[in-house]
């Protein structure tokens, strides 16, 4: 394994960051990070190999783990969520990235690295169907239970977490999918650190561009990197980020390269080279989004947008003080139902009908039949997501485009 090599980058901007942070100099003097596709790799000497297994080495082994294209990705990520921050002493804030095969496979790691039988994890209403899911039927088995409530109210929040001394993390998504409920990371993750809690926090629909957890001290943050890292839907990927460097290098280090899910060469170029572009992206899928969601508030088709950004949503005020733009996600629901949203989406021309997000083009689904589809109907409505809801990524295409394909769509 190598560490990551975070170093004072001299640059002020996040967009420099973007390209410049987390690279290595190849050897052979390659401009970008070559796509190192090999299971193994060679030791000089048999000394060398001991010292490398040892660990009194940093080099690398075994695909499995480590590989030169993950360690580009993962230095990346690593500083772009710490970029700007300071840890306690004043100093530059420093993190560890483990970059995995698939969002669930880091999700993984995370809670078997810290929760045992008879543990539960704090959490709330309107996670990803995935994480939902996971929670729910499969760690349940294992005597790890979810403890779900609205996260909203503190003062029960605490009350939860004094009276039930086996929940053992805290575990945030936010905004949330697909009804973009927003919590505040600053307040809970401060309950979380008052009683002793292991906090994480899911960045997947802001990305590091708009949110930065580690800013409020949680302890780990995580990311499906298909979605906005990678930002052109060419591979699937996972990371976990932690705040605490020799632990991440060590017991959850551990913990991945037992479970197997490590990410791939060819995945991870792909995801380095998509982060180069995650700022003026994001720029662009967040001033599309805020004119479509001031579009669809407005159409007589639309009994209701969830959307961040609109003083309309229950937590605009949360959005606003926490992340710098509200994002490219949004949820709404048409006034005739499912039936309605059935056939809006079939009249679409230039939004793709697709699950995931964070693509360059607009993607549109139906959460209840997709997404969500494993989770029950009754703890779906219970969440906001109803039969008739649609979830839209938006894209980066010309917004005018996209609100007249939208219109005619509704017609």
């Amino acid at each position: 394994m190598m560490e990551n090599v975070q170093k004072d980058e001299p640059v002020n901007g996040f967009g420099t960051a973007c390209i410049h942070s987390g690279h290595i100099p190849d050897p052979n003097y390659a401009h970008v990070t070559p796509i190192y596709a090999s299971s193994t790799f060679v030791f000089d000497t048999a000394e060398q190999g001991m010292n490398r297994f040892s660990g009194k080495e940093k080099g690398y082994i075994y695909s499995r783990w480590g590989n030169p294209s993950f360690t580009e990705a993962e230095n990346k990520i690593a500083a772009l969520e710490t970029f700007g921050l300071k840890d306690d002493a004043g100093n530059p804030l420093r993190a560890k990235a483990l970059l995995h095969a698939s969002g669930m496979a880091a999700l993984t790691t995370l809670f078997i690295s810290h929760l045992k039988k008879g543990d539960k994890v704090l959490t709330h209403p309107s996670l990803y169907g995935g994480t939902n899911e996971l929670l729910q039927k499969i760690f349940p088995s294992f005597g790890v239970e979810p403890v779900v409530m609205d996260m909203h109210d503190l003062t029960k929040v605490e009350e939860i977490i004094k009276k039930d001394t086996s929940i053992r993390m805290m575990y945030l998504e936010t905004p949330a999918n697909p009804t973009l409920r927003c919590v505040d990371l600053a307040a809970n993750i401060a309950l979380a650190k008052k009683y002793h809690l292991v906090s994480a926090v899911d960045n997947t629909f802001a990305s590091p561009y708009l949110q930065q957890p580690f800013r409020y001290g949680t302890d780990y943050v995580f990311h499906s990197t298909t979605k906005f890292l990678n930002g052109h839907g060419t591979a699937v990927g996972g990371v976990l980020i932690g705040s605490d460097i020799e632990k991440m290098n060590s017991a959850i280090y551990k913990i991945h390269n037992l479970l197997g899910g490590n990410s791939n060469p060819f995945d991870a170029f792909l995801l380095a080279n998509g982060i180069k572009t995650l700022e003026v992206r994001m720029e662009r899928h967040c001033s599309n989004a805020m004119k479509v969601a001031q579009f669809l508030e407005q159409h007589p088709a639309i009994s209701k947008v969830n959307y961040p950004g609109l003083q309309s949503h229950p937590d605009y005020a949360i959005a606003q003080k926490q992340m710098k733009h509200p994002g490219s996600m949004m949820s709404f629901e048409l006034k005739d139902g499912l039936e309605a949203g059935k056939k809006f989406i079939d009249k679409l021309k230039v939004c793709v009908r697709a699950v995931s997000l964070g693509t360059c083009d607009t993607l549109v689904s139906h959460p209840a039949s997709m997404t969500h589809y494993g989770v029950p109907k009754e703890q779906r409505e219970a969440s906001g997501i109803t039969d008739g809801l649609i979830r839209m990524s938006v894209g980066i295409e010309n917004v005018e485009d996209l609100l007249n394909d939208l219109d005619q769509a509704l017609q």
